[in-house]
């Protein structure tokens, strides 16, 4: 390999990095703008395993923005990224599979009683599909593989006996 190829492979991997990097951002700071404009225009994502809906990112997006109304403090993190170049048939190095596990904290809406429920803590799998355009690097799917939820119970003051 060249020093030039090298440098292409390296600048491709920053570049995908901080791409999966405003997908987390993006959904945690509920800029569903952002999150549209992270995908390719046939892009697509998958939340079914999470309990929600599978389809074009715009759709997808409005989905969420609903259902994380509930949520309003959310920061998944998202780690151990492998990322694999040129796995489409015919590829000619536009193309990328990054697999990433996340661990993603949410905490429920408060009420004038505090939060309406215990935080949220969910873990899982990603498996992002990319390609490169005249804009950059773009999703071409996301699909989200939950694979734990944990709900702690609220641990509530016991009153003292008579």
């Amino acid at each position: 390999m060249t020093q030039r190829v090298e440098l292409a492979t390296v600048m491709d991997r920053l570049a995908v990095d901080g791409l999966i990097t405003e997908y987390a951002v993006a959904v945690d700071d509920g800029d569903w703008q952002a999150y549209r404009g992270l995908f390719a225009p046939e892009g697509r994502a998958d939340y079914r395993s999470a309990g929600g809906i599978e389809g074009e990112a715009s759709q997808v997006a409005g989905w969420l923005a609903r259902s994380m109304e509930m949520f309003p403090m959310r920061q998944h993190l998202i780690v151990n990224r492998r990322v694999r170049f040129g796995l489409l048939e015919q590829d000619t190095g536009d193309t990328a599979q990054v697999q990433a596990d996340y661990i993603n904290p949410m905490r429920f809406t408060e009420n004038d009683d505090g939060p309406m429920g215990p935080d949220l803590v969910s873990g899982g799998r990603y498996a992002f599909a990319l390609v490169r355009t005249h804009d950059g690097w773009r999703l071409r799917e996301v699909v989200v593989e939950e694979k734990w939820r944990r709900s702690p119970k609220r641990r509530v003051p016991r009153t003292p006996q008579p």
